[in-house]
């Protein structure tokens, strides 16, 4: 008789937003090459995408899409850490169509009508939300993103109530909670723009360096809790000091871009010294996923999935916490804010963070929604390469930005007399901005084959196999673990 993989029927809807969200992670890639080649064929695809509705498009999908994932990765998660089933599958089915209707609807508006018509047409006078980078939603589509987010947080908080509460799953609600909270800020768009880029920061910077710092840590734990079989109570006091650096850093880290907007000068020494703080936490993660491996007590037969946790705590820490460090002190960042140095931080950031580690979740759970404890070895070994190809395509192009910037920095803003202008800069940069084409046309074989590594045949592990492994041997090591 064969016994299902998945505990919990309702974990099942996470597959529509894993699918989901990999659809929208593709159309991502594809945006941020054809801006990469807007960058040296200036009139690529004018007038039909213009650059700033390109870069629209890029910025906003991969936010989409990452929520897509972290909502999936909380309606896997929690039921198993729960221990009960999901609240309400059916509004979970019902949230997922809405959020996907709404963010078709908004890329199309991106694409089919002027930013200043877009605005006109969704009420933008009744209250300004538009125009900031990141937060160009439309007023429909921000209140419908807080609709969701109500929904969602609902559906996840009282299956959290209703069943056991781990560590886990509590720094997680914590996480999606903060994320929901700070977003409410988007709303709020002063005319004094020192107050307006204040609370800008408030969304992007508490998102990115304060509250989804809880979700990566609680996905990640969560992988490395079902993949080494290593005691809960260790990984839960990792956890427990990892969010507390990130929070402490994270939050007042924020006064690193207070440096240059109006604020008190007492914001460069607070945002410099706390700052240079934040890469403890990542480096913490990187140490905590080698140690959590190195001592586990069980072969998981989804190596793929170690792997994607592995990566996610080094290039976490490179994009996030290194090339973080070399322009956040206030003396550095004087020449280097908004140059493509912030770029090249800003790329290996995301992807290390928080693209590694929703893959990280999407390629442990998704062969357990199918069905199978791992995909083949077939299918797995093609998905590690996508692992390899996708990071030394991030590599190449952070590595490119960063001499795009170092450059743009020596010859436009260090020299006190005659500093070239901006644009006979950017001619002096095109090589670094071809190569970053070229990074990118990596990162997306490495991408393609990824999805392709989902139909590709092979016999799978079922948990029959696992329970039929001889003692000692097969998938588990040694002695079996406590049950995670």
């Amino acid at each position: 008789m064969h016994t299902p993989v998945l505990k919990y029927k309702s974990q099942a809807v996470a597959k529509l937003y894993f699918i989901a969200a990999l659809a929208l992670f593709a159309g991502q890639i594809i945006f941020g090459i054809g801006l990469g080649l807007q960058y040296v064929i200036g009139d690529f695809l004018f007038p039909y995408v213009p650059f700033n509705q390109a870069r629209m498009v890029h910025t906003n999908l991969l936010i989409v899409w990452l929520l897509f994932g972290f909502m999936g990765a909380a309606y896997y998660m929690v039921p198993d850490e729960a221990e009960t089933e999901l609240h309400s599958p059916k509004l979970a089915i019902a949230l997922f169509w809405i959020f996907l209707v709404a963010g078709a609807l908004t890329i199309v508006g991106y694409l089919a009508v002027p930013y200043a018509k877009l605005a006109e047409l969704t009420g933008n006078e009744l209250l300004q939300t538009m125009g900031r980078e990141f937060l160009e939603q439309p007023l429909p589509t921000k209140l419908g993103i807080v609709v969701v987010a109500l929904g969602f947080l609902y559906n996840i908080s009282m299956t959290v109530l209703k069943g056991r509460k781990t560590a886990i799953s509590l720094v997680l609600l914590m996480g999606l909670w903060g994320l929901a909270i700070f977003f409410l800020f988007s709303f709020v768009n002063p005319h004094n723009l020192v107050r307006d880029k204040m609370y800008w920061w408030f969304v992007v910077h508490l998102w990115v360096e304060g509250v989804w710092e809880l979700i990566l840590g609680a996905l990640l734990a969560y992988v490395l809790v079902k993949t080494t079989g290593v005691d809960r109570e260790v990984i839960d006091k990792w956890l427990y000091v990892i969010i507390a650096f990130a929070l402490m850093t994270g939050i007042l880290g924020t006064g690193h871009h207070f440096y240059f907007i109006g604020l008190p000068g007492y914001w460069q020494w607070i945002g410099s010294i706390f700052s240079a703080l934040e890469p403890i936490p990542f480096f913490m993660m990187t140490v905590f996923a080698f140690n959590m491996v190195q001592r586990r007590r069980r072969e998981h037969p989804n190596q793929a999935a170690v792997l994607w946790a592995v990566g996610t705590s080094v290039m976490g820490f490179l994009g996030a916490g290194l090339w973080g460090f070399i322009h956040t002190l206030s003396p550095v960042n004087y020449y280097t804010h908004g140059s493509q140095i912030t770029a090249a931080h800003g790329h290996l950031a995301f992807y290390g963070a928080y693209v590694l580690v929703v893959i990280t979740l999407i390629s442990y759970a998704m062969p357990t929604l199918r069905g199978r404890l791992a995909n083949s070895k077939k299918a797995q070994a093609a998905e590690m390469w996508s692992f390899w190809i996708m990071t030394i395509g991030m590599a190449i192009m952070v590595l490119a930005l960063t001499g795009a910037g170092i450059l743009q920095v020596w010859l436009q803003r260090m020299p006190t007399e005659g500093a070239m202008g901006f644009m006979a800069t950017q001619d002096q940069l095109r090589f670094f901005y071809w190569t970053r084409v070229a990074g990118g046309v990596v990162f997306l074989v490495g991408q393609l084959l990824y999805f392709a590594s989902f139909f590709i045949g092979g016999e799978p592990v079922t948990e029959a196999d696992e329970a039929a492994a001889p003692a000692g041997g097969g998938y588990l090591k040694t002695q079996p673990a406590q049950r995670a």
